[in-house]
């Protein structure tokens, strides 16, 4: 009597290679979704700081944080606006300074530039918070400031020795994530162009930069340097240059 084999046929095992290679092929193609997505999250997260910006600029004839006036021609809850000094820089505070990085979104909401209701409860508040400043796609802060906390760095602990106006992504951000933001946006470089790298972190462990180990996000500190995306770096952050 002769005894049917129990084992697979090599249609069986062809339809279960096609059925495996479709399956990976989804989870593949479904990562592939999310990180479009949360590039072009990042994107427009961008775009529309810079739009409020420059839209509160035309308004005011000042900038947001910096703007002198805010407590006349700004309605802001709770009432009055806190007033910046109105030297036409957004600067972080220091020596008991006001912190201008973080009363900017406190302009920019009440002004209706920025959706959210952000808040500077006073004029000695020195923290960024969830209450006061919003936060990229990783939540982590982002930041409106004229520093050199963008490009390439003067030395090796200080910032860049040009300070301009820029915003922030904020940190910890994938490197492979805010090196495509860098390709679609400008020239996908992380040391010229309008979209640079950025050591900015309001909360402590800043980004690295300049080497080749895995705590990277660029592999050296050129004009020419590409996004080190060898080892996965998952704390990077850029900025647009204003």
């Amino acid at each position: 009597m002769n005894k049917r084999s129990s084992g697979f046929t090599l249609l069986e095992m062809a339809i279960v290679l096609v059925i495996i290679g479709l399956l990976v092929g989804g989870v593949l193609s479904g990562q592939q979704l999310i990180q479009s997505a949360r590039v072009r999250n990042l994107i427009s997260q961008q775009d529309g700081m810079k739009a409020a910006f420059f839209g509160f600029q035309d308004r005011y004839r000042g900038l947001p944080g910096d703007y002198s006036a805010a407590n006349v021609n700004v309605a802001c809850t709770p009432s009055p606006c806190i007033n910046g000094n109105g030297n036409g820089r957004i600067e972080a505070g220091s020596a008991g300074a006001i912190h201008e990085e973080i009363l900017a979104w406190n302009h920019l909401t009440a002004a209706g530039f920025v959706n959210g209701s952000f808040t500077m409860a006073s004029s000695s508040v020195t923290t960024a918070t969830p209450g006061n400043t919003p936060v990229n796609p990783y939540g982590a802060y982002m930041q409106i400031a004229y520093d050199g906390l963008w490009g390439v760095s003067s030395n090796e602990l200080g910032p860049n020795r040009i300070f301009r106006h820029s915003i922030k992504t904020g940190n910890q951000i994938p490197v492979e994530i805010i090196a495509e933001v860098d390709r679609k946006i400008d020239d996908g470089r992380p040391y010229s162009g309008s979209f640079q790298f950025s050591t900015f972190s309001a909360s402590g462990n800043r980004p690295d930069y300049g080497g080749t180990n895995d705590d990277s996000c660029t592999s050296t500190e050129t004009p020419t340097t590409d996004w080190n995306s060898t080892f996965g770096q998952s704390n990077c952050g850029g900025a647009s240059l204003l």
